[in-house]
């Protein structure tokens, strides 16, 4: 391993004027983007970043350096096994995430994996049961549910507000795959998986549909389409857009639509339920509000602590105003995954098991573009 000189987080003191137990000690594995995000959460939520690996060992002390880490191990293997890291992150291509992440666990670490968990139903299944069964944590960043109007939208549907769920648009566009040019590790199943824009993003319009309805889908029927066959001289195996239809366990129905190649969109996520009595919609871009429907007149909620409800004021974290959005999110994200760690019992805290609902059914969207048919989702 390589040892990188960076400056030592001052010792947390706890606000009862006592000392708090040791911050928490982090292990990255995977060096691009999600490396950096996940890095800036974990400091946010007072743990220390101690290490890092990734494909090489020369790219590993590149992201150290970047990221200000301590060491940058030699390799993944290295990394799981180093007895001082109390919870890893895997932050790496999608068909690596299950290998990493049950290793990882079977070396008595708590788990961060990114999404999606698996990709295949059998891995991410089997990694569910392996957190379960060792009392670990295993946690997937569906942190689309940690704005605080997500909370509220959800808070009112349990509590009856919006009426028997009817119906469920949902969408999340994006463009940076629009050109014959762009090219990506996830346009390969070999290192993305055998689907890329469901899987990618859609995954977590899956699990907004079922976070705050309360309800889960209960089958399907889908259109998937490649736009380029190559990208970047490169063969293209996975999708670029897909369209579904739903019905939930309750028999409300709904739609969901994913693009990576829809131009002027860059993450743009879209979530609206329609109720007898109320809708709600929620847009990613423009997380403060979440607008409400009523047969005479409608209502736009800003976020404010002073309305909402319990949870959604409790991730409200600074005063009305002053925008949030998605780093404020994912802090809050691994927050709770910490408080998990330490043996607290956080709500709505995106587990391995919401990760394996998410793998089952984008493996019936696969299915069904490919036949055609119904799908059941079990």
């Amino acid at each position: 391993m390589t040892t990188v000189d960076v400056p030592v987080a001052a010792e947390v003191v706890a606000a009862t004027g006592g000392r708090s137990p040791a911050p928490l000690r982090i292990g990255i594995i995977g060096g691009g983007f999600m490396a950096r995000v996940h890095t800036v959460a974990a400091r946010a939520s007072g743990a220390v970043v101690v290490a890092i690996a990734s494909a090489s060992p020369e790219s590993a002390r590149r992201a150290a350096t970047d990221l200000a880490i301590e060491t940058a191990h030699e390799s993944a293997a290295d990394l799981i096994a180093d007895p001082t890291i109390d919870v890893v992150h895997v932050c790496t291509p999608n068909a690596s995430h299950a290998g990493y992440a049950l290793a990882a666990i079977r070396a008595g670490k708590h788990v961060v994996c990114e999404k999606p968990l698996a990709t295949s139903f059998e891995d991410a299944d089997e990694l569910a049961r392996a957190a379960v069964e060792t009392g670990l944590v295993g946690a997937v960043p569906f942190i689309y549910r940690y704005h605080p109007m997500v909370r509220e939208a959800r808070a009112r549907i349990a509590a009856g507000q919006i009426g028997r769920v009817l119906s469920i648009r949902g969408s999340y566009l994006q463009d940076w795959l629009l050109s014959g040019d762009d090219i990506d590790w996830r346009t390969s199943s070999a290192t993305g998986g055998p689907s890329r824009a469901f899987a990618d993003i859609g995954s977590h319009l899956v699990d907004l549909v079922e976070f705050v309805t309360g309800e889960g889908i209960s089958r399907l029927t889908a259109i998937a389409r490649t736009v380029h066959e190559r990208r970047g001289g490169e063969p293209v195996d996975t999708e670029d857009e897909a369209a579904v239809l739903f019905e939930t366990d309750s028999g409300a129905i709904g739609t969901l639509f994913v693009s990576q190649v829809s131009p002027g969109r860059k993450n743009a996520l879209v979530i609206d339920i329609a109720g007898t009595s109320e809708s709600f919609e929620f847009h990613q871009e423009t997380p403060d509000v979440l607008w409400v429907g009523r047969r005479r007149g409608t209502e736009v909620v800003v976020r404010d602590t002073d309305v909402l409800s319990p949870d959604a004021a409790r991730l409200s974290t600074v005063p009305a105003g002053h925008p949030m959005g998605y780093t404020d999110a994912f802090a809050a994200f691994v927050s709770d995954a910490y408080d998990a760690v330490r043996g607290g019992t956080p709500d709505g805290l995106p587990t391995f098991e919401d990760g394996v609902r998410a793998v089952l059914v984008t493996e019936a969207v696969l299915i069904s573009a490919v036949d055609g048919d119904w799908v059941e989702v079990a």
